[in-house]
């Protein structure tokens, strides 16, 4: 089984770098383009199922890439983005003015980061990992698998697949809005074929 994995396209609140977590921002023009772009460029697989986080700059990125064909979008709770908490909505400056501690060590220790009523990178990363095992056990006789998802979910899924610890977690490459990442699974192993790929953005 080969799966898929895409983040949804850029955001207006993506645009503005603000920590969107759980809540909402629309596609901009560009994403919903680079969303298309990216269903051209995988017309020919024939995706068995998609499954998508239940956030609508996710699901509207599943429905661009489906395009006219009618393939079944699963919604996946597992996949939603990492809870930020009270941090949702702010940006970077707004952050290391009013939380420079707590900010630093989401950055530099994530590990040690305690959330603002949001998540911490140990429950994300069991969250995603139960959703990632979930698709692989239950599409055993699949062959090809697409996930729309999140910046900080798929960079949990590199995590669990390279084995690494959370210390290294922003080590990881930066995730592009939809950028293509493709996994080859055999008996629960799995494989990286191709991390990050933007060939098909304009």
């Amino acid at each position: 089984m080969k799966i898929y994995i895409t983040r949804h396209g850029e955001t207006e609140w993506n645009k503005e770098l603000r920590m969107q977590g759980w809540k909402n921002s629309n596609l901009t023009e560009k994403g919903i383009e680079d969303a298309k772009s990216l269903g051209k460029h995988l017309k020919n697989i024939d995706f068995d199922l998609i499954y998508s986080s239940p956030l609508k700059r996710a699901l509207d990125t599943a429905k661009y890439i489906r395009g006219m064909k009618n393939t079944k979008i699963v919604i996946n709770e597992n996949f939603k983005e990492m809870n930020f908490g009270l941090w949702e909505g702010m940006n970077e400056e707004e952050l290391t003015k009013q939380y420079p501690k707590e900010y630093e060590t989401f950055i530099q220790k994530p590990q040690f980061f305690k959330p603002f009523g949001g998540e911490t990178f140990t429950e994300l990363v069991k969250r995603i990992e139960k959703g990632l095992y979930d698709v692989i056990d239950n599409n055993i006789n699949t062959d090809n698998i697409l996930i729309v998802a999140h910046a900080v979910v798929i960079k949990a899924i590199m995590k669990i697949v390279k084995g690494y610890g959370i210390e290294k977690f922003w080590s990881l490459p930066f995730i592009r809005g939809t950028s293509i990442t493709v996994l080859e699974v055999e008996n629960r192993n799995i494989k990286i074929l191709l991390e990050g790929d933007t060939s098909h953005v304009l």
